[in-house]
C-alpha cells in the first residue's frame, strides 16, 4: 500500500537509476516531488524501505536500490511529466479495465459484462493513508456502467450508510477529476488520504460529507482536494 507521493518518489528514483544508474539527490527528489522540505523525503525514504521497495546501501552517500516496484507498474515503463516520471494519483494505474484474462470458459466474463479492475479498499470512515495496488479484476454488467473508464473498491467504514453504502460493499467508480455538488465522489486528500463521500462546494472550499450523523463533514481549500472519479454503481454480496 503506497500513497501518492510514495508512489511518485519510488517511480522518479527508478527512472533516474535506468537512466544514470545514479540516485537523484535529496534537493532532486524535493524538487521533483515539490515538496517544501527534505524531512519529507526522509520520511518518504523510510516509508519505502519499511514497505520492502527500496534498499539504503551502507556506507555509501546516495546509496539507494530499487528492490520491486508495485504489481500494477511494469519494469519497462516509459516515463512522462513533470521530474522525468509519471504519477499516478493512486497507486495503480485507474486507467481501462485490462483485457480478460486467458483461461477457460467459465473463467471469462459473459458477453453482456465488461471486466473492471478491482483498486483494492476505500474509507468510508476515516480516511485510509491510500488504495491499494490493483489485485484482480470482477465481472460487472454492462447496464451498470456509464461511458469512460471504470474502477471498482472495496468499501470499509460506515460513514456513508445513510446513502445505502454499507461496510463490505464493492463500489464502481466513472474515473473524473470533476464532480458536482451532491455527487459521491472518490476524494483524495493532500495527496494521500482516499475517502468516499458526498461532494459539497461551498465558495472557495470544498466539503466533504458523510452521510452519518456520527462523522463531521470536513471542509477543505480547493487545492488539498483531488476528485479521482465519481459514484456510478453498487454491488453488494448476501
Amino acid at each position: 500500500m503506497l500513497t501518492r507521493k510514495q508512489y511518485e518518489l519510488l517511480m522518479f528514483i527508478h527512472e533516474r537509476l535506468k537512466e544514470s544508474g545514479v540516485p537523484p539527490s535529496f534537493d532532486e527528489m524535493k524538487e521533483a516531488l515539490d515538496l517544501r522540505s527534505k524531512s519529507g523525503i526522509h520520511r518518504l525514504i523510510t516509508a519505502l524501505e519499511e514497505r520492502g521497495f527500496i534498499r539504503r546501501l551502507p556506507h555509501r552517500a546516495r546509496a539507494l536500490e530499487i528492490v520491486r516496484l508495485p504489481d500494477s507498474v511494469a519494469p519497462g515503463l516509459p516515463a512522462r511529466g513533470r521530474g522525468g516520471f509519471a504519477p499516478a494519483v493512486i497507486e495503480g494505474s485507474l486507467g481501462k479495465a485490462p483485457p480478460p484474462p486467458e483461461g477457460t470458459a467459465e473463467d471469462r466474463p459473459a458477453p453482456d459484462t465488461v471486466s473492471v479492475p478491482m483498486m483494492g479498499r476505500i474509507a468510508a470512515g476515516v480516511p485510509i493513508s491510500a488504495i491499494q495496488n490493483h489485485s484482480h479484476s470482477i465481472p460487472v454488467p454492462v447496464d451498470m456502467l456509464a461511458k469512460g473508464e471504470h474502477f471498482a473498491l472495496e468499501v470499509r467504514g460506515d460513514s456513508m450508510i445513510e446513502a445505502g453504502i454499507l461496510d463490505g460493499d464493492t463500489v464502481l467508480i466513472r474515473r473524473s477529476d470533476t464532480a458536482d455538488t451532491g455527487d459521491i465522489v472518490v476524494a483524495l486528500v493532500d495527496d494521500e488520504e482516499a475517502t468516499l463521500k458526498r461532494l459539497r462546494k461551498k465558495g472557495a472550499s470544498i466539503a466533504l460529507e458523510a452521510a452519518n450523523s456520527a462523522y463531521e463533514t470536513r471542509i477543505f481549500g480547493p487545492d488539498r482536494v483531488d476528485i479521482q472519479g465519481r459514484l456510478v454503481g453498487l454491488i453488494r454480496r448476501y
